[in-house]
């Protein structure tokens, strides 16, 4: 049983393959995510911690088409939703909240290629999971670090990104932020984590 409001690598992927059996039942179709934060760095073994959620970037259809999360597919809604009863899991395990809204990753902009360097794992007929690529997992996490901090930033640090890869995740940070309070947050977050060599470059 999952641990109400965490759940590790082991609970996750049980998560994932109920939901897809759940789909299945409810005779659904055929769904593939891609997804970021937590699950897929826990997913892909970059780190070991627990999450409290699935977060879902972007739909991806066929030929790795990628489409707007918001709002999710009914069906998939509901089968989530039973298997929060299944597993005692918060009502929104799945969710597309990094994408919800204008705001969202999604409608700002994802970083090119993503979905190439994405690894896809299925979990059934009716489910398919593309976990982001650790570049992708730099790039987001550099952008909630500034805007959160918080665990993100352990997670980041994590990852031990390259001052290139540093530049890189900057200047795509920027381009969502256009605002010189943002700049400077993330110069002064540079130089605190031993970045500073890169700053005269952005």
């Amino acid at each position: 049983m999952i641990k109400i409001g965490k759940f590790d690598r082991e609970q996750l992927l049980e998560a994932l393959k109920l939901l897809s059996e759940r789909i299945r039942l409810n005779k659904g179709g055929h769904h593939a995510l891609l997804v970021c934060g937590g699950s897929a760095l826990i997913a892909l073994n970059y780190k070991n911690r627990v999450t409290k959620d699935v977060d879902i970037v972007a739909l991806i259809l066929g030929d790795l088409l990628l489409s707007d999360p918001d709002p999710l597919p009914e069906e998939l809604v509901e089968a989530a939703k039973e298997v929060s009863i299944d597993l005692a899991l918060p009502t929104d395990w799945l969710n597309n909240g990094p994408s919800r809204g204008e705001g969202g990753l999604f409608r700002m902009g994802l970083p090119e290629g993503i979905e190439k360097r994405a690894k896809r794992q299925s979990f059934g007929e009716n489910l398919t999971v593309f976990w982001i690529d650790r570049i992708d997992q730099i790039y987001f996490k550099l952008y909630a670090s500034i805007d959160r901090g918080g665990y993100h930033v352990d997670d980041l640090l994590e990852l031990k990104p390259s001052a290139d890869e540093i530049l890189s995740a900057s200047k795509w940070c920027m381009t969502h932020d256009v605002s010189e309070g943002f700049r400077q947050i993330l110069i002064s977050f540079l130089g605190k984590f031993g970045y500073d060599t890169i700053i005269s470059k952005l």
